[in-house]
Protein backbone atom coordinates (compact mmCIF):
# COMPACT_ATOMS: atom_id res chain seq x y z
CA UNK A 1 0.00 0.00 0.00
CA UNK A 2 0.75 3.49 -0.87
CA UNK A 3 0.11 6.89 0.46
CA UNK A 4 -0.41 9.29 -2.74
CA UNK A 5 -0.51 13.38 -1.79
CA UNK A 6 -2.74 14.97 -4.31
CA UNK A 7 -1.55 18.68 -4.63
CA UNK A 8 -3.66 22.06 -4.98
CA UNK A 9 -3.62 22.32 -8.72
CA UNK A 10 -2.02 25.11 -10.84
CA UNK A 11 -4.95 25.43 -13.39
CA UNK A 12 -3.00 27.33 -15.98
CA UNK A 13 -4.68 30.21 -15.26
CA UNK A 14 -1.82 32.39 -13.97
CA UNK A 15 -3.75 31.59 -9.71
CA UNK A 16 -1.31 31.17 -6.62
CA UNK A 17 -4.15 29.79 -4.38
CA UNK A 18 -7.46 28.94 -3.81
CA UNK A 19 -9.94 28.55 -0.57
CA UNK A 20 -11.43 25.32 0.13
CA UNK A 21 -15.18 25.67 -0.04
CA UNK A 22 -16.08 22.10 0.96
CA UNK A 23 -15.18 18.44 1.14
CA UNK A 24 -17.27 15.86 -0.35
CA UNK A 25 -14.94 12.86 0.84
CA UNK A 26 -13.81 11.78 4.53
CA UNK A 27 -10.98 9.78 5.68
CA UNK A 28 -11.79 6.40 5.08
CA UNK A 29 -14.26 6.81 1.98
CA UNK A 30 -13.03 5.16 -1.08
CA UNK A 31 -12.61 7.65 -4.03
CA UNK A 32 -11.97 6.14 -8.08
CA UNK A 33 -9.79 8.21 -10.45
CA UNK A 34 -12.16 11.39 -12.03
CA UNK A 35 -13.88 11.64 -8.66
CA UNK A 36 -14.82 15.20 -7.25
CA UNK A 37 -13.58 15.34 -3.75
CA UNK A 38 -13.79 19.04 -3.04
CA UNK A 39 -14.92 22.48 -4.16
CA UNK A 40 -12.70 25.20 -4.17
CA UNK A 41 -13.02 28.95 -4.95
CA UNK A 42 -9.89 30.70 -6.75
CA UNK A 43 -9.50 34.35 -7.76
CA UNK A 44 -11.58 32.82 -11.31
CA UNK A 45 -14.81 31.40 -10.38
CA UNK A 46 -15.99 27.92 -7.84
CA UNK A 47 -14.19 24.82 -9.32
CA UNK A 48 -14.35 21.39 -8.26
CA UNK A 49 -11.74 19.08 -8.12
CA UNK A 50 -11.63 15.75 -9.22
CA UNK A 51 -8.84 13.22 -7.79
CA UNK A 52 -6.41 11.35 -10.20
CA UNK A 53 -6.32 8.02 -8.69
CA UNK A 54 -7.69 5.49 -6.83
CA UNK A 55 -7.94 4.11 -3.17
CA UNK A 56 -9.12 4.93 0.54
CA UNK A 57 -8.60 8.62 1.88
CA UNK A 58 -5.83 9.01 4.43
CA UNK A 59 -6.11 12.14 5.69
CA UNK A 60 -7.73 15.76 4.69
CA UNK A 61 -4.86 18.04 5.50
CA UNK A 62 -6.87 21.53 5.60
CA UNK A 63 -10.69 22.44 6.59
CA UNK A 64 -13.08 24.02 4.76
CA UNK A 65 -12.74 27.68 4.32
CA UNK A 66 -8.99 27.39 4.27
CA UNK A 67 -7.14 29.36 1.86
CA UNK A 68 -4.48 26.54 0.72
CA UNK A 69 -1.29 27.94 -1.71
CA UNK A 70 -0.97 26.06 -5.31
CA UNK A 71 1.35 23.16 -4.66
CA UNK A 72 0.17 22.57 -1.56
CA UNK A 73 -0.64 19.02 -0.09
CA UNK A 74 -4.58 19.19 0.36
CA UNK A 75 -5.54 15.52 0.85
CA UNK A 76 -3.83 12.11 1.08
CA UNK A 77 -4.76 9.07 -0.38
CA UNK A 78 -3.77 5.25 0.36
CA UNK A 79 -3.83 3.51 -2.91
CA UNK A 80 -2.93 -0.12 -4.28
CA UNK A 81 0.30 -0.57 -6.06
CA UNK A 82 3.35 1.84 -6.06
CA UNK A 83 3.87 5.28 -7.00
CA UNK A 84 5.50 4.41 -10.37
CA UNK A 85 2.61 3.14 -11.44
CA UNK A 86 -0.02 5.90 -11.47
CA UNK A 87 -0.97 7.46 -14.65
CA UNK A 88 -0.43 11.29 -13.47
CA UNK A 89 1.78 13.22 -10.95
CA UNK A 90 -0.25 14.64 -8.58
CA UNK A 91 1.13 18.05 -8.76
CA UNK A 92 -0.23 18.26 -12.17
CA UNK A 93 -3.72 17.44 -11.02
CA UNK A 94 -6.30 19.38 -13.37
CA UNK A 95 -9.84 21.25 -13.26
CA UNK A 96 -10.24 21.58 -16.53
CA UNK A 97 -10.96 19.30 -19.76
CA UNK A 98 -7.84 18.41 -21.47
CA UNK A 99 -6.94 15.43 -23.81
CA UNK A 100 -4.17 12.42 -23.12
CA UNK A 101 -1.59 12.96 -25.26
CA UNK A 102 1.27 10.58 -26.49
CA UNK A 103 3.32 8.82 -23.98
CA UNK A 104 6.79 9.24 -22.75
CA UNK A 105 7.49 13.46 -23.25
CA UNK A 106 9.78 16.03 -20.91
CA UNK A 107 7.75 18.57 -18.86
CA UNK A 108 8.69 22.40 -19.93
CA UNK A 109 9.47 24.49 -17.01
CA UNK A 110 6.17 26.69 -16.94
CA UNK A 111 6.27 30.42 -18.07
CA UNK A 112 5.64 33.06 -15.25
CA UNK A 113 2.23 34.61 -15.52
CA UNK A 114 0.53 37.66 -14.82
CA UNK A 115 -2.81 36.86 -12.51
CA UNK A 116 -6.37 38.30 -14.04
CA UNK A 117 -9.44 38.12 -13.10
CA UNK A 118 -11.92 35.95 -15.56
CA UNK A 119 -13.68 38.51 -17.72
CA UNK A 120 -11.06 41.46 -17.05
CA UNK A 121 -8.79 40.16 -19.34
CA UNK A 122 -6.81 37.28 -19.81
CA UNK A 123 -2.97 35.99 -18.98
CA UNK A 124 -0.88 36.13 -22.69
CA UNK A 125 1.66 33.78 -21.24
CA UNK A 126 0.44 29.82 -21.20
CA UNK A 127 1.30 26.74 -19.40
CA UNK A 128 2.43 23.24 -20.81
CA UNK A 129 2.40 20.11 -18.65
CA UNK A 130 3.44 16.32 -18.96
CA UNK A 131 1.94 14.93 -21.39
CA UNK A 132 -0.18 11.48 -19.99
CA UNK A 133 -0.58 8.09 -20.96
CA UNK A 134 -3.85 7.40 -22.93
CA UNK A 135 -5.43 4.46 -20.63
CA UNK A 136 -5.12 0.75 -22.62
CA UNK A 137 -8.11 0.62 -25.32
CA UNK A 138 -8.40 3.93 -25.58
CA UNK A 139 -7.01 6.01 -27.98
CA UNK A 140 -5.68 9.50 -27.53
CA UNK A 141 -8.06 12.40 -28.19
CA UNK A 142 -6.71 16.20 -28.34
CA UNK A 143 -9.73 19.53 -26.99
CA UNK A 144 -8.78 22.60 -25.09
CA UNK A 145 -10.08 23.94 -21.78
CA UNK A 146 -11.26 27.37 -22.75
CA UNK A 147 -10.34 29.81 -25.61
CA UNK A 148 -6.71 31.90 -25.15
CA UNK A 149 -6.03 29.60 -22.09
CA UNK A 150 -3.45 26.56 -21.94
CA UNK A 151 -5.39 23.28 -21.34
CA UNK A 152 -4.07 21.34 -18.06
CA UNK A 153 -3.98 17.67 -18.03
CA UNK A 154 -7.36 16.12 -16.85
CA UNK A 155 -7.56 12.65 -14.99
CA UNK A 156 -8.61 9.59 -16.66
CA UNK A 157 -12.39 9.16 -17.20
CA UNK A 158 -13.45 5.30 -17.62
CA UNK A 159 -14.24 4.87 -21.26
CA UNK A 160 -18.19 4.55 -21.06
CA UNK A 161 -19.67 1.47 -22.46
CA UNK A 162 -21.02 1.14 -26.10
CA UNK A 163 -18.62 3.99 -26.73
CA UNK A 164 -15.07 6.23 -26.81
CA UNK A 165 -14.74 8.48 -23.78
CA UNK A 166 -16.27 11.56 -24.07
CA UNK A 167 -14.18 14.74 -23.32
CA UNK A 168 -15.81 17.30 -21.11
CA UNK A 169 -14.80 19.66 -18.06
CA UNK A 170 -16.06 18.18 -15.04
CA UNK A 171 -18.81 20.75 -14.46
CA UNK A 172 -20.21 19.49 -17.94
CA UNK A 173 -20.28 16.25 -16.44
CA UNK A 174 -22.31 17.41 -13.66
CA UNK A 175 -24.27 19.25 -16.02
CA UNK A 176 -25.15 16.46 -17.98
CA UNK A 177 -25.48 13.88 -15.22
CA UNK A 178 -28.22 16.34 -13.73
CA UNK A 179 -29.90 16.57 -16.89
CA UNK A 180 -29.59 13.11 -17.35
CA UNK A 181 -28.01 13.03 -20.52
CA UNK A 182 -25.57 10.45 -21.34
CA UNK A 183 -22.18 12.06 -22.87
CA UNK A 184 -21.38 9.54 -25.40
CA UNK A 185 -24.15 10.10 -27.03
CA UNK A 186 -24.10 14.08 -26.99
CA UNK A 187 -22.50 15.25 -30.41
CA UNK A 188 -19.57 17.57 -29.19
CA UNK A 189 -19.33 21.41 -30.49
CA UNK A 190 -16.08 22.15 -28.40
CA UNK A 191 -12.09 22.30 -30.35
CA UNK A 192 -10.56 19.24 -30.28
CA UNK A 193 -14.03 17.19 -29.47
CA UNK A 194 -14.55 18.40 -26.21
CA UNK A 195 -18.39 18.67 -25.04
CA UNK A 196 -19.51 22.09 -24.30
CA UNK A 197 -22.47 23.57 -21.93
CA UNK A 198 -23.86 24.35 -24.88
CA UNK A 199 -24.04 20.76 -26.43
CA UNK A 200 -25.42 19.14 -23.24
CA UNK A 201 -28.52 21.84 -23.13
CA UNK A 202 -28.99 21.00 -26.91
CA UNK A 203 -29.19 16.94 -26.31
CA UNK A 204 -31.58 17.93 -23.29
CA UNK A 205 -33.61 20.18 -25.79
CA UNK A 206 -34.05 17.63 -28.48
CA UNK A 207 -35.80 15.22 -25.58
CA UNK A 208 -37.86 17.91 -24.15
CA UNK A 209 -39.22 21.72 -24.22
CA UNK A 210 -36.83 24.03 -22.49
CA UNK A 211 -37.65 25.70 -19.30
CA UNK A 212 -37.12 29.12 -18.68
CA UNK A 213 -34.34 29.62 -16.18
CA UNK A 214 -34.91 31.38 -12.79
CA UNK A 215 -33.85 34.64 -12.24
CA UNK A 216 -31.42 34.64 -9.21
CA UNK A 217 -32.82 37.66 -7.12
CA UNK A 218 -36.51 39.37 -6.92
CA UNK A 219 -36.11 42.88 -7.60
CA UNK A 220 -37.21 45.19 -4.58
CA UNK A 221 -39.61 47.32 -6.95
CA UNK A 222 -42.51 46.74 -9.54
CA UNK A 223 -40.70 49.12 -12.01
CA UNK A 224 -37.56 46.91 -11.37
CA UNK A 225 -39.15 43.84 -11.70
CA UNK A 226 -39.51 44.96 -15.84
CA UNK A 227 -36.11 44.55 -15.51
CA UNK A 228 -34.25 41.04 -15.19
CA UNK A 229 -31.55 40.99 -12.69
CA UNK A 230 -28.53 38.75 -13.38
CA UNK A 231 -27.29 37.56 -10.23
CA UNK A 232 -28.31 37.70 -6.14
CA UNK A 233 -26.66 40.98 -4.25
CA UNK A 234 -23.53 39.71 -1.77
CA UNK A 235 -25.19 38.44 1.41
CA UNK A 236 -24.25 40.97 4.84
CA UNK A 237 -21.59 39.25 7.07
CA UNK A 238 -23.39 38.35 10.52
CA UNK A 239 -22.65 40.81 13.19
CA UNK A 240 -22.45 40.82 16.47
CA UNK A 241 -24.62 43.10 18.22
CA UNK A 242 -21.93 44.60 20.45
CA UNK A 243 -19.68 45.05 17.77
CA UNK A 244 -18.69 48.29 16.29
CA UNK A 245 -16.33 47.19 13.75
CA UNK A 246 -16.88 44.21 11.28
CA UNK A 247 -13.45 43.13 9.49
CA UNK A 248 -13.97 41.38 6.14
CA UNK A 249 -11.34 39.45 4.51
CA UNK A 250 -10.67 40.64 1.22
CA UNK A 251 -10.08 37.47 -1.18
CA UNK A 252 -10.66 35.38 -4.19
CA UNK A 253 -13.04 36.86 -7.09
CA UNK A 254 -13.66 40.29 -4.73
CA UNK A 255 -9.59 40.61 -4.09
CA UNK A 256 -8.79 40.20 -8.11
CA UNK A 257 -12.13 42.02 -8.48
CA UNK A 258 -10.30 44.70 -7.16
CA UNK A 259 -7.26 44.68 -8.66
CA UNK A 260 -8.63 44.65 -11.65
CA UNK A 261 -10.88 47.68 -11.24
CA UNK A 262 -8.22 49.92 -10.40
CA UNK A 263 -6.25 48.77 -13.37
CA UNK A 264 -8.49 49.61 -15.56
CA UNK A 265 -9.49 53.04 -14.26
CA UNK A 266 -5.80 53.82 -14.72
CA UNK A 267 -4.91 52.20 -17.71
CA UNK A 268 -7.79 52.79 -20.33
CA UNK A 269 -8.64 56.69 -20.38
CA UNK A 270 -12.23 55.90 -19.64
CA UNK A 271 -15.05 58.39 -21.64
CA UNK A 272 -18.20 57.91 -20.54
CA UNK A 273 -21.68 59.37 -22.33
CA UNK A 274 -25.52 59.45 -21.72
CA UNK A 275 -28.99 59.24 -23.20
CA UNK A 276 -32.49 59.34 -21.82
CA UNK A 277 -34.97 57.79 -23.82
CA UNK A 278 -38.54 56.15 -24.32
CA UNK A 279 -38.65 52.53 -24.37
CA UNK A 280 -42.23 52.44 -24.17
CA UNK A 281 -42.78 50.72 -27.60
CA UNK A 282 -39.85 47.76 -26.03
CA UNK A 283 -41.87 46.89 -23.59
CA UNK A 284 -44.57 46.82 -25.26
CA UNK A 285 -42.91 44.28 -27.87
CA UNK A 286 -41.78 42.29 -24.54
CA UNK A 287 -45.10 41.71 -23.94
CA UNK A 288 -45.77 40.61 -27.01
CA UNK A 289 -43.34 38.50 -27.58
CA UNK A 290 -43.99 36.60 -24.28
CA UNK A 291 -47.33 35.86 -25.34
CA UNK A 292 -45.79 34.76 -28.48
CA UNK A 293 -46.81 30.71 -28.87
CA UNK A 294 -43.40 30.44 -31.11
CA UNK A 295 -41.50 31.58 -28.02
CA UNK A 296 -43.13 29.58 -25.37
CA UNK A 297 -40.29 28.28 -23.05
CA UNK A 298 -38.13 31.00 -22.95
CA UNK A 299 -37.24 33.59 -21.01
CA UNK A 300 -37.98 37.06 -22.62
CA UNK A 301 -37.68 40.44 -20.88
CA UNK A 302 -35.92 43.86 -21.27
CA UNK A 303 -32.39 42.64 -21.02
CA UNK A 304 -32.80 40.20 -23.79
CA UNK A 305 -34.24 43.24 -26.27
CA UNK A 306 -31.35 45.31 -24.95
CA UNK A 307 -28.73 42.99 -25.81
CA UNK A 308 -30.20 42.03 -29.14
CA UNK A 309 -30.35 45.99 -29.70
CA UNK A 310 -26.45 46.50 -28.46
CA UNK A 311 -25.53 43.51 -31.24
CA UNK A 312 -27.41 45.53 -33.81
CA UNK A 313 -25.45 48.74 -33.24
CA UNK A 314 -22.59 46.89 -33.34
CA UNK A 315 -23.23 45.55 -36.80
CA UNK A 316 -23.78 49.15 -37.61
CA UNK A 317 -20.39 50.40 -35.75
CA UNK A 318 -18.11 47.29 -36.27
CA UNK A 319 -15.60 49.70 -35.10
CA UNK A 320 -16.43 49.60 -31.67
CA UNK A 321 -15.90 45.88 -31.22
CA UNK A 322 -11.99 46.04 -30.80
CA UNK A 323 -9.11 45.59 -28.38
CA UNK A 324 -5.94 47.73 -27.66
CA UNK A 325 -2.29 45.73 -27.95
CA UNK A 326 0.01 47.42 -25.74
CA UNK A 327 3.28 45.06 -26.41
CA UNK A 328 2.83 45.56 -30.23
CA UNK A 329 0.86 48.69 -30.15
CA UNK A 330 -1.74 47.57 -32.33
CA UNK A 331 -6.01 47.91 -32.40
CA UNK A 332 -7.33 44.48 -32.85
CA UNK A 333 -10.49 44.61 -34.49
CA UNK A 334 -12.39 41.44 -33.15
CA UNK A 335 -15.12 40.10 -36.30
CA UNK A 336 -17.06 38.44 -32.93
CA UNK A 337 -19.05 39.40 -30.07
CA UNK A 338 -18.73 37.85 -26.71
CA UNK A 339 -21.44 39.84 -24.95
CA UNK A 340 -20.86 39.59 -21.20
CA UNK A 341 -23.16 39.96 -18.45
CA UNK A 342 -21.80 41.78 -15.00
CA UNK A 343 -23.80 39.55 -12.19
CA UNK A 344 -23.02 40.54 -8.85
CA UNK A 345 -22.64 37.13 -6.72
CA UNK A 346 -22.26 35.98 -2.67
CA UNK A 347 -18.41 35.72 -4.07
CA UNK A 348 -18.02 39.32 -5.75
CA UNK A 349 -18.58 40.59 -8.75
CA UNK A 350 -18.08 38.11 -12.11
CA UNK A 351 -19.07 39.24 -15.81
CA UNK A 352 -19.61 35.50 -17.62
CA UNK A 353 -19.71 36.24 -21.51
CA UNK A 354 -22.34 35.03 -24.23
CA UNK A 355 -19.70 33.46 -26.63
CA UNK A 356 -20.07 34.11 -30.12
CA UNK A 357 -24.00 36.58 -29.32
CA UNK A 358 -23.64 38.20 -32.53
CA UNK A 359 -24.49 34.83 -34.44
CA UNK A 360 -27.31 33.85 -32.02
CA UNK A 361 -31.17 33.89 -32.89
CA UNK A 362 -33.52 35.82 -30.40
CA UNK A 363 -34.50 32.48 -29.14
CA UNK A 364 -30.94 31.03 -28.89
CA UNK A 365 -30.01 34.78 -27.06
CA UNK A 366 -32.72 34.16 -24.91
CA UNK A 367 -31.50 30.27 -23.92
CA UNK A 368 -28.18 31.94 -23.48
CA UNK A 369 -29.29 34.60 -20.46
CA UNK A 370 -31.05 32.15 -19.11
CA UNK A 371 -28.23 29.47 -18.55
CA UNK A 372 -25.90 32.20 -17.58
CA UNK A 373 -28.32 33.71 -15.07
CA UNK A 374 -28.83 29.67 -13.81
CA UNK A 375 -25.34 29.09 -13.80
CA UNK A 376 -23.81 32.72 -11.72
CA UNK A 377 -27.15 32.00 -9.25
CA UNK A 378 -25.38 28.61 -8.40
CA UNK A 379 -21.92 29.91 -8.45
CA UNK A 380 -21.02 27.39 -10.74
CA UNK A 381 -19.62 30.12 -13.92
CA UNK A 382 -16.32 28.14 -15.14
CA UNK A 383 -13.38 30.11 -15.96
CA UNK A 384 -14.47 29.41 -19.67
CA UNK A 385 -17.24 30.87 -19.46
CA UNK A 386 -15.85 34.68 -18.25
CA UNK A 387 -12.73 34.87 -20.81
CA UNK A 388 -12.55 36.51 -23.91
CA UNK A 389 -15.20 39.02 -23.87
CA UNK A 390 -15.53 41.95 -25.95
CA UNK A 391 -18.35 44.37 -25.00
CA UNK A 392 -20.73 44.26 -21.63
CA UNK A 393 -23.79 45.02 -20.45
CA UNK A 394 -24.42 45.79 -16.71
CA UNK A 395 -27.72 45.79 -15.59
CA UNK A 396 -27.86 48.06 -12.74
CA UNK A 397 -31.40 49.47 -13.13
CA UNK A 398 -32.97 46.21 -11.41
CA UNK A 399 -31.58 47.60 -8.15
CA UNK A 400 -33.68 50.84 -9.11
CA UNK A 401 -30.46 52.83 -9.59
CA UNK A 402 -30.90 55.40 -12.62
CA UNK A 403 -27.61 55.40 -14.01
CA UNK A 404 -23.56 55.58 -13.48
CA UNK A 405 -20.74 55.38 -14.80
CA UNK A 406 -18.92 51.98 -15.14
CA UNK A 407 -15.47 50.93 -15.80
CA UNK A 408 -14.44 48.97 -18.68
CA UNK A 409 -13.58 45.36 -17.79
CA UNK A 410 -9.52 45.12 -19.35
CA UNK A 411 -9.33 44.07 -22.07
CA UNK A 412 -13.01 45.41 -23.45
CA UNK A 413 -13.67 48.61 -25.72
CA UNK A 414 -16.86 49.63 -23.83
CA UNK A 415 -19.20 48.63 -21.02
CA UNK A 416 -23.07 49.89 -21.62
CA UNK A 417 -24.82 50.62 -17.77
CA UNK A 418 -28.95 50.52 -18.12
CA UNK A 419 -30.66 52.47 -15.70
CA UNK A 420 -33.93 51.32 -13.87
CA UNK A 421 -37.34 51.50 -16.42
CA UNK A 422 -40.18 54.20 -14.76
CA UNK A 423 -42.79 55.59 -15.77
CA UNK A 424 -42.10 59.52 -15.72
CA UNK A 425 -43.93 62.38 -17.68
CA UNK A 426 -42.66 62.33 -21.56
CA UNK A 427 -43.82 64.72 -24.38
CA UNK A 428 -45.36 62.12 -26.68
CA UNK A 429 -46.70 63.26 -30.41
CA UNK A 430 -46.33 66.91 -29.13
CA UNK A 431 -48.40 66.21 -25.38
CA UNK A 432 -46.96 65.49 -22.18
CA UNK A 433 -47.79 61.79 -21.06
CA UNK A 434 -46.44 58.81 -18.78
CA UNK A 435 -44.31 56.96 -20.83
CA UNK A 436 -41.50 54.15 -19.90
CA UNK A 437 -38.22 55.88 -19.62
CA UNK A 438 -34.67 54.49 -18.95
CA UNK A 439 -31.06 56.15 -19.36
CA UNK A 440 -28.23 54.34 -20.92
CA UNK A 441 -24.44 55.38 -19.92
CA UNK A 442 -22.10 53.57 -22.51
CA UNK A 443 -17.93 54.03 -21.02
CA UNK A 444 -15.89 53.48 -23.64
CA UNK A 445 -11.70 52.90 -24.15
CA UNK A 446 -11.17 56.62 -25.98
CA UNK A 447 -7.86 54.52 -27.77
CA UNK A 448 -10.32 52.56 -29.51
CA UNK A 449 -13.18 54.58 -29.95
CA UNK A 450 -13.63 58.29 -30.56
CA UNK A 451 -16.29 60.97 -28.97
CA UNK A 452 -17.84 60.50 -32.76
CA UNK A 453 -17.76 57.07 -33.03
CA UNK A 454 -18.71 56.36 -29.51
CA UNK A 455 -21.80 59.00 -29.81
CA UNK A 456 -22.65 56.58 -33.09
CA UNK A 457 -23.03 53.57 -31.08
CA UNK A 458 -24.88 54.60 -28.22
CA UNK A 459 -27.41 56.51 -30.33
CA UNK A 460 -27.89 53.10 -32.33
CA UNK A 461 -28.10 51.41 -29.42
CA UNK A 462 -31.15 53.85 -28.21
CA UNK A 463 -32.76 54.49 -31.66
CA UNK A 464 -33.52 50.63 -31.88
CA UNK A 465 -35.10 50.42 -27.82
CA UNK A 466 -37.42 53.60 -29.17
CA UNK A 467 -38.24 52.13 -32.21
CA UNK A 468 -37.77 48.17 -31.87
CA UNK A 469 -38.64 47.58 -35.48
CA UNK A 470 -35.52 48.64 -36.27
CA UNK A 471 -34.23 45.09 -35.08
CA UNK A 472 -35.78 43.85 -38.15
CA UNK A 473 -34.89 47.06 -40.50
CA UNK A 474 -31.16 47.27 -39.11
CA UNK A 475 -30.70 43.75 -39.55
Amino acid sequence: MTIREFKMPDVGEGLTEAEILKWYVQPGDTVTDGQVVCEVETAKAAVELPIPFDGTVHALLFEEGTTVDVGQVIISVQTAGSAADAPVQEAAAPVAEAAPAAPAAEEPVAEARQPVLVGYGVSTASTKRRPRKAPAGTAAQNGTAAPAAAAPVLPAVPAQPGGERPLAKPPVRKLAKDLGIDLTSVVPTGDGGVVTREDVHAAAAAAITPQAAPVVAAPATPQAQAQAPVAEAAAAPAVEPSARETRIPVKGVRKVTAQAMVGSAFTAPHVTEFVTLDVTRTMKLVQELKDDPDLAGLRINPLLLIAKAVLVAIRRNPDVNASWDEAAQEIVLKHYVNLGIAAATPRGLIVPNIKDAHAKTLGELSESLSSLVATARDGKTSPADMQNGTITITNVGVFGVDTGTPILNPGESAILAVGAIKLQPWVHKGKVKPRQVTTLALSFDHRLIDGELGSKFLADIAAVLEHPRRLITWS
